[in-house]
C-alpha cells in the first residue's frame, strides 16, 4: 500500500485517484474547488480545498511524507509548472505530472517532474490502432516500436498447440498469456492448444503483430 497526493481534481485525477483508491492505496485529493472536495473527499482518506501554487498550501500538506505525488492540473499549464517545481522543491519523493504536448513535457521535466504522462494522446493512439487494425482488443505501448498487445488468435494457429505454432520463431514475438472469455490463463503451457473464441496476449514489434491481427 501507498501513500499517493493528487492534485487537480479533473477527469483524469478523479479517475486515477478512484483507481488507486480501490487498489487499497491512501490517497489524498486537492483542488481549489470547493464543491468539488465536497462532493469527492467522503472517497478517499484525506481532501484538501487549497491553491497548490501557494507553497504554504503544500507546506501544509506534508508533500515529502508521499510516496509520490501526481500533478494533474490540465486547464492552466503556469499554474501546472509552478506546483510541479513547489512539490519538487519541498522534497516529494517522486513526481509525476500530467502534459498535453511535448514542450509541456520537457519543461515540467526540467522544473522537477521525474514522470511525465500523456493520458489523452495515450489514449488517443490506442484508439487508434484498435481502430486502424483488425482483431485487437487492447494494447499497451512499451516504446521503441514495440508494445503489449491482446489479440484474436490467428486462424492459422487453431487446433494447433502453442509449441506446434512456434510463434517466437516464426514472428519473434512472445506469447504472455491467454483470454478465454473473462478467463486469464497466464504463462500458458507449451501444449495448450488455440481455440477460435480465445483472445491472445503478445509482446512484439507493433508492426509484426499488426500484421499477424490482420490476416485474421
Amino acid at each position: 500500500m501507498k501513500s499517493i497526493l493528487i492534485i487537480g481534481m479533473g477527469l483524469f485525477g478523479r479517475k486515477l485517484a478512484a483507481d488507486l483508491s480501490r487498489r487499497g492505496d491512501d490517497v489524498m485529493i486537492v483542488d481549489r474547488d470547493e464543491d468539488v472536495i465536497n462532493e469527492l473527499s467522503p472517497h478517499f482518506t484525506g481532501a484538501y480545498i487549497g491553491d497548490c501554487t501557494n507553497e504554504d498550501v503544500l507546506r501544509s500538506l506534508g508533500v515529502s511524507n508521499f510516496d509520490a505525488v501526481v500533478v494533474t492540473v490540465g486547464s492552466d499549464f503556469q499554474s501546472s509548472l509552478e506546483i510541479t517545481a513547489l512539490v519538487k522543491e519541498l522534497g516529494a519523493p517522486r513526481v509525476i505530472a500530467k502534459a498535453d504536448r511535448d514542450i509541456q513535457a520537457k519543461f515540467l521535466l526540467r522544473n522537477g517532474a521525474d514522470e511525465v504522462v500523456y493520458p489523452d494522446r495515450d489514449m488517443a493512439q490506442k484508439l487508434s490502432l484498435k481502430l486502424h487494425a483488425r482483431n485487437i482488443f487492447d494494447y499497451v505501448d512499451l516504446s521503441q516500436g514495440y508494445g503489449i498487445f491482446e489479440i484474436a488468435v490467428p486462424k492459422s494457429w487453431v487446433g494447433r498447440s502453442l509449441r506446434e505454432s512456434d510463434v517466437r520463431r516464426k514472428y519473434q514475438i512472445n506469447v504472455l498469456s491467454i483470454r478465454d472469455g473473462s478467463e486469464l490463463l497466464p504463462v500458458p503451457d507449451p501444449d495448450f492448444v488455440f481455440t477460435e473464441d480465445d483472445h491472445v496476449i503478445v509482446m512484439g514489434q507493433e508492426d509484426v503483430v499488426l500484421k499477424l491481427s490482420n490476416k485474421g
